[in-house]
This record gives C-alpha cells, structure tokens and sequence, in this order.
C-alpha cells in the first residue's frame, strides 16, 4: 500500500503517518488568523514536522459550514509564498495544497507542493487534469453539496454504501484519465454533508472504505460532531477525543490521519502500531 507523490514515496503497509493542518485563512473554524503570516505559518509548519508530521496541508479557503468563496488569485497569494518558504528553510518537506480550484492546484504544484488534497472530490474536470498532468499525489474525499449548502439536510441511502460507490467510481474515472493509482488515497469526508449518526457510522465501518487497495486518510481533528458528543463547545476539548480517534481508526487499517494536533496523534499512532505488530 505504497502512496507516491512526486518525489515523495509513503510505503504505508505496516506504518501510518500524520498529516499535519496548516490553515493560512482569516477564518477558518478552529485556528482562523492565527497563521495568516507567512513567518508564522512556516513556523508552525516546522514545528509540526518536528513533532512528527510526514505531510503538510495548506488551505487558503475555509471550508467550515456557510464560508465565503475566495478567488483564486487571492487564495493563491495566502499559499504560495508559505510553501515557498517552507521549502527554502526544508527542501525536503512533503507539502499538500488543499484546494478545489485547478489553477491554484497547479500554481502549489510548480511552487514545491507533491500532493493535492481535493475537498470536491475531483469532481471538476479541470482538476483531474491538473492531476494527471501535474502527476501530484491526490487526496479525493467526499463532500455532499458545497461547504455553503453541505449541512443542510444531508441523507444517504446507506452511508457506507454510498462512499464506497463514490470512490469505487472515481477510481475508474482518474485511472481512465491516465492517473497512476499509486497516487491516489481517499479520504471519505467525516463533517463534510453528514449527520452525528452518518460520521458515527463511517467511524463505526472504515474497514469497508478501502477501495483497489488504496489508503483511506481520515480527518476528524477538531470536528463540531465531537462538540456534540463530549458536551463542550471549546475547540481545545476536542483534541483529546481526536487522538482516540486515530487510535481506533489505525486498529481499522487507517494509515493516514489529518490533524491539528501532531504530537500526540503521532504518538498513539506509533503507540497502536507497536500493539498491533507485536507477536
């Protein structure tokens, strides 16, 4: 189960890794301005690989449920001089553009980045294009409806069911556009058009996700859904119950994990994998 992404090559068969979340907007639903700053966006970006962090996410767009669009000459200027810097002081870091917008996919791409992560799913055909042409590593997750409109209403015939088609036949259309499937992982969007009862039953079945053998990467840190259930509205309480997260979801196979906090989902990372390989 090996995930290639341009010069980066991740062998996950037997060891996980962490996607760290570097989010350079002005409102983003957890950590919104805090980054906004290109010295302190790579200072956060470094000190996520210190703790730990194989992979970099960088979004210019919050995609937190009813927030505002933002052009693509804009994004662009929140991202790319963060991932250029970030390269400057470690070439070798493995950086991921979170994007649903082609020209700034392909924009990340030529400033350093190896990996596109795709809210929309590569649903727009002009980012399956700059995927195979760019031959980046894609993350492809589901979202039903748009960021604006995902949590009005959401409903599935069966959830898990649902996703799995969704990804069993965007596999055929990106292997058919001439994407390389070791390039691919999917992710299948907990928070992004579900209810409690939908993120609880993919949480429940992520074993059933696995598409042509391709990674699952999930991404629950700091998830309103996890509010819901602990009884707290404070973000910083949602950390912990994150890490568990991770813990069980590597018991189902998961390798890929997209979070706020590096260091100590790292840690019950490495932590769940000693368990499961000890003989």
């Amino acid at each position: 189960m090996k995930w290639r992404c341009l010069q980066h090559s991740f062998d996950l068969s037997l060891r996980g890794e962490i996607m760290g979340i570097l989010n350079v907007t002005p409102d983003s639903f957890s950590d919104g301005g805090r980054f906004a700053s290109v010295e302190l966006a790579t200072e956060k970006a470094l000190a996520m690989i210190d703790e730990g962090a194989a992979i970099i996410d960088i979004g210019g767009e919050s995609t937190r449920p009813g927030a505002a669009e933002v052009s693509s000459p804009e994004e662009q200027n929140r991202v790319l001089p963060v991932i250029k810097e970030i390269l400057r002081r470690l070439p070798a870091a493995c950086l991921s553009i979170d994007t649903s917008k082609a020209e700034v996919a392909r924009a990340a791409i030529e400033a350093g980045a190896s990996i596109i992560n795709d809210i929309t799913g590569f649903r727009d055909p002009s980012m399956i294009q700059a995927a195979a042409e760019t031959d980046a590593g894609i993350v492809v997750m589901h979202m039903q409806g748009t960021p604006r409109t995902m949590q009005t209403n959401p409903s599935y015939t069966n959830v898990v069911a649902d996703i799995r088609s969704f990804f069993e036949k965007s596999h055929e259309t990106l292997t058919s556009a001439g994407i390389s499937p070791e390039a691919i992982v999917y992710d299948p969007g907990i928070g992004f058009g579900k209810t409690l009862e939908h993120n609880l039953e993919l949480l429940k079945n992520l074993d059933q996700l696995t598409v042509a053998d391709r990674p699952v990467l999930l991404g629950v840190s700091r998830k309103s859904f996890i509010g819901t259930l602990t009884g707290s509205d404070r973000i910083e309480d949602r950390n912990w119950p994150t890490v568990a997260i991770t813990s069980r979801a590597r018991e189902q196979g998961i390798p890929l994990h997209r979070v706020h906090e590096v260091r100590p989902n790292c840690e019950a990372l490495r932590m769940t994998e000693a368990i499961l390989t000890e003989p």
